[in-house]
């Protein structure tokens, strides 16, 4: 275990790694798909405020931050029109889907709840991503989700006391963020997709 204040690095690497993939929207380099960016950023900034409820405080650092980044990627991609996605039927669905998980909270009120659906509305939210991640990996950029998989593994090592009020966002950051960054960076849906091509010209 190691002192809690090692969440400010891991913040400060969430922050670094959201500037990166902002500054390469900006340039167009990368294209964010805005449903799940806008809904990444508002998904944990409720969590945060249902882990204030519940008593969590260093850790809750990383989810607001875990929000943060994304706020800032989701407004970058206004700035330059080629970092335009084109929303999809699935986006559509993926962010209603989202939202009532969100509207789930407000419903049930704070704490554990409050945690487990947002979650829940971050995770599908995040499914577009995931899936154009597989399909078009040069669209995306892998240092933010390196950075956020680095910020939770750090988060989780400051704990002292381990309830899922503690560690509940923070393990399933590190989850997510890892299958985006070995997704984005390994090209794992172009491989696949190579290797099948290989095995029909056989």
């Amino acid at each position: 275990m190691i002192n809690e204040k090692f969440v400010l690095l891991a913040a400060l690497l969430n922050l670094i790694g959201s500037g990166t993939y902002a500054l390469n929207t900006v340039r167009g380099k990368t294209k964010p798909n805005r449903v799940t960016w806008f809904l990444w950023a508002l998904a944990p900034l409720i969590a945060v405020s249902a882990q204030l409820a519940e008593g969590v405080t260093w850790a809750a650092l990383m989810t607001f931050m875990v929000g943060f980044g994304p706020l800032l990627i989701f407004i970058a991609s206004f700035v330059n029109r080629k970092a335009y996605w084109k929303i999809t039927k699935l986006d559509i669905v993926c962010g209603a889907i989202s939202l009532l998980a969100l509207i789930l909270w407000l419903i049930t009120g704070k704490g554990l709840l409050a945690i487990t659906f947002s979650i829940l509305a971050d995770l599908i939210a995040g499914v577009p991503t995931l899936v154009k991640a597989f399909n078009e990996p040069e669209t995306e950029h892998p240092s933010v989700f390196r950075n956020g998989a680095l910020s939770a593994t750090i988060t989780l090592l400051t704990i002292k006391e381990w309830s899922f009020a503690n560690y509940g966002f923070a393990v399933y950051i590190l989850i997510i963020c890892l299958t985006l960054y070995t997704l984005i960076k390994f090209k794992v849906g172009k491989n696949y997709f190579k290797s099948d091509s290989a095995k029909e010209v056989v």
